[in-house]
């Protein structure tokens, strides 16, 4: 059982792991990360060319703070997809959010460049997290890490998905994303929590390879 003291209180959830399961999936972690980096590498160096040739002033990687298992926070890699001045355009936006909940997206964001629409279809632009399981930030399968401003609105039951470490892929990333609601993208991710294991995790892992040829639910 995992316990955690969150806000108004403190939440238990049962979880089916044992020490055997955290050694096996920090080393497929590890393994898959580094592999990963060494095989996409020359993808990384075109998407690189292609996001600095389309906006020179911005960065090629986007750099955010996400929260991790609770309370720890890292900075979380992304290829940047939006304009370089992206967050200060963000308030103007609030109002046509398409997400039930803390969580902002919406499928036509104008602040996504052409480079981005494409790796964001592809699910390339999360690529760069391999660097954050590696340095053990993340996990390559978990719930996906959230932004702090979004976790201060959480309920104390939505506080559960930061029970465990976030991961690359998750249930909700490869279950229809964008056009699911924030309530059943939690109860996904607490349904991972009490059901993980190596194989459940080598299993969503193979699901989220066609994710990498375009998916339609993404934003």
């Amino acid at each position: 059982m995992d316990n955690i003291t969150i806000s108004k209180g403190k939440i238990q959830l049962k979880t089916k792991e044992s020490f055997g399961y955290l050694i096996s999936k920090r080393l497929l972690d590890i393994s898959g990360s580094l592999i990963g980096l060494i095989l996409l590498l020359p993808l990384f160096l075109i998407i690189a060319i292609l996001i600095k040739i389309e906006d020179p002033k911005g960065p090629v990687f986007f750099v955010q703070e996400r929260n991790g298992k609770y309370p720890q926070i890292f900075k979380m890699y992304k290829f940047r997809s939006m304009v370089s001045n992206a967050e200060e355009l963000l308030e103007k936006l609030k109002h046509q959010n398409e997400m039930s909940g803390p969580v902002f997206k919406i499928k036509e964001d104008p602040r996504i460049t052409k480079i981005g629409r494409f790796i964001r279809k592809t699910s390339i632009d999360e690529l760069p997290q391999l660097i954050n399981v590696l340095l053990g930030d993340m996990s390559l399968v978990g719930p996906r890490p959230p932004i702090p401003r979004e976790v201060i609105q959480y309920t104390p039951h939505q506080k559960q998905r930061l029970l465990v470490k976030p991961g690359l892929t998750c249930i909700w990333q490869v279950s229809g994303r964008n056009n699911i609601g924030f309530d059943k993208w939690v109860e996904m991710d607490i349904e991972y929590i009490r059901k993980r294991n190596f194989w459940v995790d080598l299993k969503l892992i193979f699901k989220t390879i066609p994710v990498l040829f375009g998916d339609e639910n993404a934003a």
